[in-house]
This record gives structure tokens, sequence and C-alpha cells, in this order.
């Protein structure tokens, strides 16, 4: 395949890696044998057809971000990372990287199974060009960050799938780079293994490092990276903040639009609720705030947020409440919220109700629904419709926070089969009257003893 290098574009030195109108373009064939005939048809008679693995993807990485990249199975992530490492070459378009570069692009990438820990370490740094002597002064390090024990003088071929990750990621952060890239390698990892990685990255993220992270993990994403991209059969769909390419990413992978009902066109204005029986509670001033009005009309909520759902229930209307106020403005930390919202079913089913609380970074703080709390709700009927209420307190640091309310019916699953769920649908600000007494996510309030010892 030719590499078509496009003009040069001027560039910041503040760029670590630039994508220029990238595309990848492989050829398919049904079998062995057609890859035969190709290759000795005397007409060169082509035999294959042709997949683009990624088609016109451009973007710069700034030194010392941390950039997401988001995408379901089979989008081009995994190409685009090889490229940019090197492994493989654009079928047009232009790559250009700025710095040493270490990855972890796939399990098993780069080591000889017959080699131990030890000599896959070596030979790891001989390919970036550092010689044995240098590696040895580093290997105690290293050794010690993998931390698998005596089997880092034990043939690679006998390690678990954990032990191998430690070892690779070991040796891929010990070479001082300026770019590390890690391609869903972390996952096979234990908990406490994980958490020393993210300690690491983020000294590298201090250090000015530049880091190219690829996961399934939306947490991952909003805790340690400042931007987020998401691909999506072979294009880039979206470069932004990743609270907001987190919501496009989790729409697009529980919208199936062969069975997505438009749920925008669902939700005309609130019809007027005439079956009282019907609702968990009478309250008229909250029976007033949820008459007569579409969420998309209410300045109190986000616009353009993300939403999915089968369209078997849809969400019609909230209203916040705290305080004795209806959608405040502000909302004073400590104090007891209550969010009601209205569910109109399009269909028969035995229905759950959750919400969740997200920071501005897009981490979840908390996210619960009434399946998970075991608290069993009644079957309704096509054409039912209920108001539900969930109260608690806010024991949360002052700032702003997200919130997402969903409707579903259950599968056997925490998550169930979503109807309707709508993400950031509302951003609250939390103040406090008093100085705050806490760091950290949440309130614990904690009591004390001090016991003096004779």
């Amino acid at each position: 395949m030719s590499y078509n290098k496009i003009a040069t574009i001027s560039r910041s030195d503040e760029v670590a890696v630039s994508v220029r109108n990238v595309s990848k373009k492989f050829r398919l064939f049904d079998s062995h044998g057609d890859r035969l005939k190709e290759a000795l048809h005397p007409f060169r008679k082509t035999y294959h057809h042709d997949f683009w693995a990624l088609n016109d993807v451009s973007f710069d990485v700034r030194k010392g971000e941390i950039i997401g990249i988001m995408g379901r199975n089979g989008s081009g992530k995994s190409t685009l990372l090889q490229m940019i490492c090197g492994v493989m070459q654009p079928t047009r378009g232009e790559i250009e990287t700025k710095g040493r570069i270490s990855a972890l692009l796939e399990l098993g990438a780069g080591f000889n199974p017959e080699f131990t820990g030890r000599a896959n370490v070596i030979l790891n740094g001989a390919i970036m060009g550092f010689g044995p002597d240098e590696m040895k002064q580093r290997m105690p390090e290293i050794e010690a960050f993998a931390d698998v024990g005596d089997f880092f003088d034990q043939p690679v071929k006998t390690y678990s799938s954990g032990m191998f990750v430690r070892v690779a990621f070991a040796a891929a952060i010990n070479i001082d780079p300026e770019i590390l890239i890690v391609d869903e390698a972390l996952s096979v990892g234990d908990a406490k293994f994980q958490h020393k990685c993210y300690n690491k990255i983020e000294g590298f993220r201090k250090a000015g490092k530049t880091i190219l992270l690829v996961t399934h993990d939306i947490g991952q994403i909003t805790a340690h990276c400042n931007r987020a991209i998401l691909i999506d059969r072979s294009h880039m769909l979206m470069d932004g903040t990743p609270r907001d390419v987190v919501d496009k990413y989790v729409e697009m992978l529980f919208a199936d639009q062969s069975t997505k009902v438009n749920l925008a066109e669902a939700s005309p204005a609130s019809p007027e609720i005439k079956d009282d029986a019907n609702l968990f509670f009478s309250d008229n001033n909250i029976m007033n705030a949820l008459h007569g009005h579409r969420l998309e009309d209410r300045g109190y909520f986000c616009n353009g947020t993300a939403r999915y759902g089968d369209g078997s229930a849809v969400i019609e209307d909230c209203v916040f409440e705290s305080d004795g106020k209806i959608n405040p403005p502000q909302i004073r930390s400590g104090s007891e919220l209550a969010i009601h919202f209205k569910v109109k079913f399009k269909k028969n089913m035995i229905p759950f109700y959750g919400f969740a609380i997200k920071n501005k970074a897009g981490i979840e703080i908390y996210g619960s629904n009434t399946f998970m709390q075991r608290k069993k709700q009644t079957p309704v009927k096509e054409g039912d419709v209920r108001i539900v209420t969930f109260r608690f307190s806010v024991p949360l640091p002052l700032g702003e926070y997200f919130f997402d309310l969903g409707v579903g019916t259950p599968d056997g699953t925490d998550g169930g089969i979503a109807a309707d769920t709508r993400r950031s649908i509302v951003m609250v600000r939390l103040y406090s009257e008093a100085k705050s007494t806490y760091n950290g996510v949440l309130d614990l309030d904690p009591t004390l003893e001090c016991i003096p010892v004779p």
C-alpha cells in the first residue's frame, strides 16, 4: 500500500501528536484461495474488497494532554494507535509525533513468550534504543513496579494475563517516554495494580508527558482525561470534553436504531393527568409544576442532552425541589433535595426508576435504581402515567453537579432494559452558608473519641 504524504502543515512546538486527514484501507479476502488467485491471476483480476478502517481522521494532541479515545469494537481505535506508533502506515494522510513513544497496544505485543520477564524488559528497552547496561540500571524499579515475585525470571508463557500486563506496563513507563499510549491493557489488571498505574499516569501528567488512553471504561475517561475523542465506523464523530463525549458514547451504545423510538417526538406537551389514583403523591404545587410543559421548553434544564431507550416509556417532565423552592437556581449543601419526574408508559411493563449524580468532569458520584435497591414496583399498562419522587440529603462539596434520570424494565441485570434515559438533564449548583469543614467527595460527618491512656 502506498503512503501518500499530504503537504506539511505548520505545527506548534506544543503539539506532541498531529493527525491530518488520515485514512487506512485494508484488502479483505473471503478465503486464502482468493488471495492466492489474485496474486497469480495473469490479468490481475481482483478477488478482494476494500475495507476502510479509518476515514479522513484529523486531530492534534498537545504536550501534557491526556486524551481518551472511545468507540465501539471495530471502530478503528487500535488501527489509529498502531499508525501513531509507526507499526503501520496510513493509506492516505500524515501523522507526525514529537518525542519518544512507549506503547501497550495489545496483550502479548512485542514480548517473546519463551523469554523471561526480565529478558523481555531488556528486549523492549533495546527496541526503544536503550542498551543492556542502561536497562539493568532501570531494572530494580521495573521489577518492583511489576511486583510478580519469582515469576519475573520465568518465561512469560507461564504468566496469567494480569501478570503479563504488570510486566509490560512496568517496562513501558520506566523508559522515560514523552508519549505513552495504552490500548485497553489495564482492564486485565486487578484493582490495586490499576490504582498504582493511574497514580503513575497522574505523575506523568504533572511532568508534562502526553498520554493517549483507549478504553471502554467511561469512568477512566472522565477521571483521568482532559479531552476525549469518539470514533465510530472509521470516522471521528466528536472531539470535546470527556463528559460530553462520554454522554454521546453511551447514547450511541444504547440507541439501537432498528428498534429505537424517536423519544423527542414521543414526548409532546404533557397531557392533563386525570387519574390521580396512578400517582405516588398528590402535592398540588408539584402537580401544577408538572402540568403542560415539555422539558425542552424549560430554561432550568440542559439543552441537547444525550438520550436513549426503546421508547416503551417516556420521561415527560421533571421538577427539582429544595428548601420549599421549585427548580431553585442553587441548592444548599446538606439540605434535602426531592426529584419529581413524570413518566408515561407506551407498553405494559413492570418498571423500575433510577437517577445518578455526576460532577462536572462526568465522574459518577452516585447512581442507583429501584431494582438495585430491591424495591418492587407494581405493573403498569399502556397509557398509564406515574409521578416518581426520590428524596435524599445532598452531603456534597460546593460546585456544579449533573443529574441523570431513567426508567426501564428489569432483565436480571442492574442496568436492565432502558426505556428512556436522560443524561445530564439538569445542572445543579451547591452552595454553603458556612465555611466547609472537609475536603473530598462527600461529607461523612464523623464522630470523634479521644481517650487518654494512663
